[in-house]
């Protein structure tokens, strides 16, 4: 099983996939050594802040196993979008916490730095230039 793992620091990401099964039976809120991760990430302490399967579910903290079940969600919970009803809450269908051959995502926070700064690892992108080239339409004379 191929794993999508999302490691984010200061409103950046660096994605990468694995297909390492160590991952399999780790729960959301475990803390983990960043060379199970990759090389790149060693010395650094990450935690397991979230999941998705690969239908889109979300896991949800709390939720024993793995298994989907459905869970009756109100504002600003996770699986909830924001709602602008006050007391409306929704039957969800969410995963349990547990990460499992139907895991597809994982999301990482970094909690302490390594070797090797963050932005050495996640280059930043270089700005968009503005082109003021671009072709502009010309509407034809009326005849």
């Amino acid at each position: 099983m191929v794993f999508k793992i999302n490691v984010s620091h200061n409103g950046r990401t660096f994605k990468l996939e694995t297909d390492s099964e160590a991952w399999i039976r780790m729960k959301i809120g475990d803390k983990i050594n960043g060379d199970m991760v990759s090389g790149d990430f060693d010395g650094y302490h990450l935690e397991i802040t979230g999941t998705s399967d690969i239908a889109g579910f979300p896991g949800i903290k709390g939720e024993i196993g793995s298994q989907l079940r459905g869970r009756l969600l109100t504002k600003n919970q996770t699986g909830m979008r924001n709602s602008r009803h006050e007391g409306l809450r929704l039957k969800k269908t969410v995963r349990g916490e547990e990460i499992s051959d139907k895991t597809s995502q994982i999301n990482l926070k970094v909690l302490k730095e390594g070797h090797k700064k963050f932005d050495e690892i996640c280059p930043a992108k270089p700005a968009k230039e503005k082109n003021d080239d671009k072709s502009k339409k010309v509407a034809a004379p009326a005849a």
